[in-house]
């Protein structure tokens, strides 16, 4: 079976994969390879030093951290944040490295705008070139993730999750660059994952964000943005069969 490599999104780490690899485990009776990056200051590289890093630093740390674990011919699965980043380790990964794409509610910002410009600013639905933010009555940060990360976990879920949420940060470049490419990406297999009821990039715009990454095939779960906290035995489902297809 080819190996899975896992890609986090912002303010997580590569620990937010453990229910998920724990499940594909299972399912694959052991036979599955997993690796689970850290994105520079996350994860196990949390509190690194990452001022000096431009955005292609970030990338080729990622792949080579890859190709130190001796893989090639991965199903490299991303999620939110990291769909920023997968179209670029595609373009910079040396031949055979990457074999597969599959992005699990990613975002895909438009050329010349930074993930920040695509997120918006104001309320979700005042401006329709933005994804904006879902209302929350009290207007704090932590109520805010609360709906946009936590809507399908119970209180004791939730409140453990947030409890880890925004300890992990990638490099600054990561939110500064604007230069994205996409058409090479028509040449490799992808798919992308759209959690029905995510309310940190709607379903809608996750759509619109598959279409950005040329992804030739689309499955959806009910599901938040957390899936693969929250339904790690469905999405793994999915992840083992775009392995065997």
């Amino acid at each position: 079976m080819v190996p899975f490599v896992f890609l986090h999104g912002g303010g997580q780490g590569g620990w937010v994969w453990k229910e998920l690899i724990a499940a594909i485990d299972r399912q694959s009776g052991g036979e599955a390879t997993c690796l689970a990056l850290d994105a520079p200051g996350c994860g196990a590289k949390r509190g690194l030093d990452t001022s000096e890093y431009d955005f292609e630093d970030i990338t080729q740390e990622l792949i080579d951290d890859i190709e130190s674990e001796g893989l090639s011919g991965v199903v490299l699965v991303g999620h939110s944040q990291a769909g920023m980043t997968m179209p670029q380790m595609t373009e910079m990964a040396p031949s055979g490295l990457i074999s597969r794409l599959v992005y699990v509610t990613c975002s895909a910002p438009l050329a010349g705008l930074t993930t920040l410009d695509q997120m918006g600013h104001g309320p979700r639905g005042s401006n329709v070139e933005e994804v904006g933010y879902p209302f929350t009555e009290d207007g704090s940060m932590e109520e805010r993730y609360r709906v946009m990360f936590c809507n399908d976990m119970d209180d004791a879920e939730a409140d453990a999750f947030l409890a880890k949420l925004g300890k992990d940060g990638w490099p600054a470049s990561a939110y500064s660059y604007s230069d994205w490419r996409y058409d090479h990406l028509r040449s490799i297999p992808s798919s992308y994952v759209v959690a029905l009821r995510d309310q940190a990039l709607p379903a809608e715009w996750q759509e619109r964000f598959a279409d950005r990454l040329h992804a030739r095939r689309i499955t959806r779960i009910d599901a938040g943005h957390q899936v693969m906290n929250t339904r790690p035995e469905a999405l793994s489902e999915i992840l083992l069969r775009e392995a065997r297809a």
